[in-house]
């Protein structure tokens, strides 16, 4: 197995990743190299790295190209026959491989494409682990809040199940899947920057007959953030742009539109209230910034979508 880890900024986090994939128990599954993808970080975070004898390979790019273009380019690096997508803010238990390791030599397991673990926070709680696919009633209900208000009418989004199982994604922070697949669905779609990517790659595989599994024995603690929370308004603005990439490709035409009045209207409403309701001038400001960095973005996209004559491009 290859373990791919893309690093932007991650401090002392990188560190204490690779040195809980030394001490986890590889007895069943055997880790043959770890490759690091740098993104053009400006801190530290590359000094001092120790893999105590699992072949270590760091890239270093020179400028940042984004989460799925480096993830793709680790996977270039090593010729495992399983792939393991890890964030740098993540740690493994002494028995999450060998969680993996006995999931893997099941009969599910061959017809599962992508797998994930339990992720739990800095305290061992419960975070973010899976997803349903999004559809208009969720993201509908997420902006809105109904989702909580009325659950059967809008299910929420994200899902933390009390037992192993399928389900339509997990995240990307624990992301395992046979390199086969990886190369044949063409990997990481480039054209997300940041967010959505493992979400579009878990439904192109679901289109092939593959599913994505939750695996609950397999803990994961996961900070979550740490790089993406430097970002300020340029994280709303990537989760923006890569939502309307993703359901412009993925969703009916009209269903897309939709989405994308709400998320011109109702949306950054919901959120500038929430932040006066917080009383909050710095959470108004990061609010603005990734809505004007949005309409920019989509102003460009609306633009490069036809051809110098006016006619728009084919898909």
């Amino acid at each position: 197995m290859d373990v791919v880890i893309v690093n932007w900024n991650t401090g002392h986090c990188l560190r204490d990743c690779l040195r809980s994939i030394v001490h986890t128990d590889r007895s069943r599954l055997t880790v043959e190299r770890i490759v690091v993808v740098d993104n053009a970080s400006t801190d530290d975070s590359l000094k001092a790295l120790s893999t105590d004898g699992i072949p270590l390979d760091v890239l270093r790019n020179p400028r940042n190209r984004g989460f799925a273009a480096a993830c793709n380019q680790g996977a270039t690096r090593g010729r495992g026959e399983l792939l393991l997508f890890l964030n740098p803010d993540t740690t493994l238990y002494h028995d999450t491989l060998r969680a993996v390791a006995a999931f893997l030599g099941t009969p599910t397991a061959r017809s599962v494409g992508i797998c994930g673990g339990r992720m739990l926070d800095g305290r061992g709680r419960p975070g973010i682990s899976c997803s349903r696919f999004p559809t208009l009633r969720v993201f509908f209900g997420k902006t809105t809040g109904l989702d909580r208000l009325a659950p059967a009418l809008f299910p929420p989004h994200h899902l933390r199940p009390a037992e192993s199982g399928p389900v339509d994604q997990v995240i990307g922070a624990f992301f395992l899947l046979r390199r086969t697949l990886f190369e044949r669905l063409g990997g990481f779609d480039e054209r997300y920057f940041l967010y959505f990517e493992e979400t579009d790659l878990a439904l192109r595989a679901r289109h092939r007959g593959l599913r994505s599994y939750y695996l609950h024995e397999a803990r994961v603690t996961h900070l979550a953030g740490v790089s993406s929370a430097q970002l300020g308004g340029g994280r709303l603005r990537h989760s923006l742009c890569s939502r309307t990439r993703y359901v412009v490709r993925h969703w009916p035409r009209s269903h897309a539109w939709l989405l994308m009045a709400l998320t011109l209207t109702v949306e950054p409403a919901a959120r500038l209230a929430r932040a006066a309701l917080h009383r909050s001038a710095s959470e108004a400001r990061t609010v603005l910034a990734g809505y004007g960095g949005y309409l920019r973005w989509l102003a460009v996209e609306t633009g490069s979508a036809r051809s110098p004559s006016g006619r728009r491009r084919s898909a």
